[in-house]
């Protein structure tokens, strides 16, 4: 049974940068499509970025040229850079797995069925 656990979350100004990482136990993330998703107080669960272990990615219109979603195949790790983060980005972050590679690519929450617990980003100033 794979298990996500993700690391990397804090509290950041207008402007500033973050990194997460969503490190995978119990099988690899080749296998599996990953991806980003957050959740904001009183609204629903949403996709931000996925990718497969070819590099393939995909990405929510409001993240693009400001999130980068990266996987260190070794390292069984992925990652989310989040530059310029502004208040409309505080969420809980989650990590998910798909139990397939999938091709396109898909920020739909109900295609993943693995999660990770969350982690908190808090952009104020």
């Amino acid at each position: 049974q794979v298990q996500l656990v993700e690391s990397g979350g804090g509290s950041v100004q207008p402007g500033g940068s973050l990194r997460f990482s969503c490190a995978a136990s119990g099988s690899t993330f080749r296998y599996y499509s990953v991806g980003w998703f957050r959740q904001a107080p009183g609204k629903e669960r949403e996709g931000v970025a996925a990718s497969n272990s070819d590099g393939s990615t995909d990405y929510a219109e409001s993240v693009k040229g400001r999130f980068t979603i990266s996987q260190d195949n070794g390292k069984n790790t992925v990652y989310l850079q989040m530059n310029i983060l502004s208040p409309e980005d505080t969420a809980m972050y989650y990590c998910a797995a798909d139990r397939i590679c999938r091709y396109p690519l898909t920020l739909n929450r109900l295609d993943y069925n693995i999660w990770g617990q969350g982690t908190r980003v808090t952009v104020s100033s």
